[in-house]
């Protein structure tokens, strides 16, 4: 990990989940250091840090179905921010619905993706991730 570089936001609440999107992420070697909130109550907590000098993350992984305060209300959140609505979201979701699809897609979400069931199609993903979103995409946060 480069600790100039910056983070990636995990949001995860399932801990199988978590534990096979950090395994992929760690065998890809990641350069980016992962931040993880467990809950969107969590992840929109990140705010007050944001705002306190911590980096602003690269990317957020977005899982919808979570307690508390779920993927979409923090993605609708996050996008009515003046400055933090510039982070690009990518939905991380097991959720097939084309509503969820749908309402993600008017709140602002960059990209939505549905969770690859095998280990070797999650470390695809996890390799488009990191090349796209971490190395290609221009930041358009100060």
């Amino acid at each position: 990990m480069n600790p100039s570089l910056p983070p990636i936001l995990l949001v995860e609440d399932n801990p199988m989940d978590l534990d096979l999107t950090l395994r992929a992420f760690n065998k890809r070697r990641f350069i980016n250091a992962i931040e993880v909130a467990r809950d969107g109550e969590e992840a929109l907590a990140y705010v007050a840090r944001w705002d306190a000098g911590e980096p602003i993350p690269a990317v957020i992984l977005l899982d919808i179905n979570m307690p508390k305060v779920n993927g979409l209300e923090v993605l609708e959140q996050l996008k009515r921010h003046p400055v933090y609505r510039r982070i690009p979201v990518v939905v991380l979701t097991s959720s097939r619905e084309d509503r969820d699809l749908a309402t993600a897609y008017d709140l602002g979400v960059n990209s939505y993706i549905e969770k690859p069931v095998s280990f070797n199609k999650f470390m695809e993903v996890a390799d488009q991730i990191e090349l796209y979103w971490c190395v290609t995409n221009q930041r358009g946060l100060p």
